[in-house]
Order: C-alpha cells, then sequence, then structure tokens
C-alpha cells in the first residue's frame, strides 16, 4: 500500500485510506492470474478482471479531465478549504448507491468514454489502474488547500447533474469498489 499523506486533513486521508484499500483488494484480485485467466468473461456481453480494471482507470480518468479545469478556475478566485470535503445529501445518496453489491439502481451501459477495450492484456490493465491512483492522489494533494465541499461540476456521464469536487472524489472508490467486486465475482467464476 502507499503512505498516506498525514499533512492531509483527515477527510481528504480517509479518501487515500480508501484507494490504498481498493488498490490492495486489486492487488489481491490479480495475484496468480495468468493473462488468459484476466482476460475471461462468462459470457460476450459480460467484462473479465482485465476490463473491470480498464472500466476504473478509463472513468477516474474522465473524472479528473472534468474536475481539473473546474479547479483551476476555482484556485484563480481563491476559494480555499472552508469545510471538510465531505459529500452532502444528494452526494452521500449517490455514493451508497455505487456500493456493491450491486442493485437495480445505477446499474446500466458504461458510457462509451469508458467502455472497456477488449484486448487489453491483465498486466497492462493492472499498470493503468495503479497509475489513475497514482493520480488521483496527486490531485488530492495538490488541491488539499480548495473548498472541494463546494466547488461544483458538471458529471461526465449523466447531463444535467452537478455535485461537488468532493462527492466526484468519494464516487471514485466507491465505483472502485463496485467493479472490484465485480472482478472478484468473474475470478470465482474462471478460477474458482
Amino acid at each position: 500500500m502507499k503512505k498516506v499523506d498525514l499533512n492531509l486533513p483527515t477527510d481528504l486521508r480517509s479518501l487515500e485510506v480508501q484507494l490504498d484499500e481498493a488498490e490492495h483488494d486489486a492487488h489481491s484480485l490479480v495475484a496468480d492470474l495468468s493473462e488468459e485467466q484476466g482476460a475471461w468473461r462468462a459470457s460476450a456481453d459480460s467484462w473479465s478482471v482485465s476490463q473491470c480494471l480498464d472500466h476504473l482507470t478509463a472513468s477516474s480518468r474522465v473524472y479528473l479531465e472534468v474536475m481539473q479545469p473546474i479547479i483551476g478556475r476555482a484556485r484563480e478566485l481563491g476559494k480555499l478549504r472552508r469545510r471538510p470535503a465531505l459529500p452532502g445529501p444528494l452526494g452521500r445518496w449517490l455514493v451508497s448507491k455505487i456500493e456493491p453489491p450491486v442493485k437495480g439502481f445505477v446499474r446500466a451501459k458504461a458510457p462509451t468514454s469508458i467502455q472497456p477495450r477488449g484486448d487489453l492484456p491483465l498486466s497492462e490493465a493492472f499498470g493503468g489502474y495503479l497509475k489513475s491512483h497514482d493520480e488521483v492522489r496527486r490531485f488530492l494533494r495538490e488541491n488539499a488547500d480548495l473548498d472541494l465541499a463546494s466547488i461544483r461540476f458538471s458529471n461526465p456521464f449523466v447531463k444535467g447533474l452537478r455535485f461537488s469536487v468532493a462527492t466526484g472524489l468519494y464516487i471514485i472508490p466507491a465505483h472502485e469498489r463496485r467493479h472490484l467486486w465485480q472482478a472478484w465475482r468473474v475470478r470465482r467464476r474462471e478460477i474458482g
């Protein structure tokens, strides 16, 4: 696991811990998996372990790409931290609906921009996943001084939905838990 930055406020340290826990889970997930096992899919319309990891990498990337310019403008406007970076009531509800086990709500086909690639080797998917965590950690650390709970952005996947950067940051590890849960189910079906 990565070392949590103890200089971060408690709320942001919590996010780093969640990323570390997801990363630890992903390490366990891919341990001893061959490339062939990592690419195995139960059916043509299901995802492999490799695809689950690639999807997580892509979705984190898209969130960061959308949040970065908003954060830049907030920094220019001097929107410094006034409160913890925590989701509001709607954000907490949304995060709770993303958590595994997967239920009927929020179970839809992934948008094209975050569809996993079909032929990505497991080693490459896992490497991309780890790199995406480094990028999220960097974002957290570089912007810890801003009021992430009040800076809002448009959700890149649901038109018309806006929420705080704090909510977006809490969605990332919840979404990871969801798809790591999915990937574990695939692994168990493939190798027991």
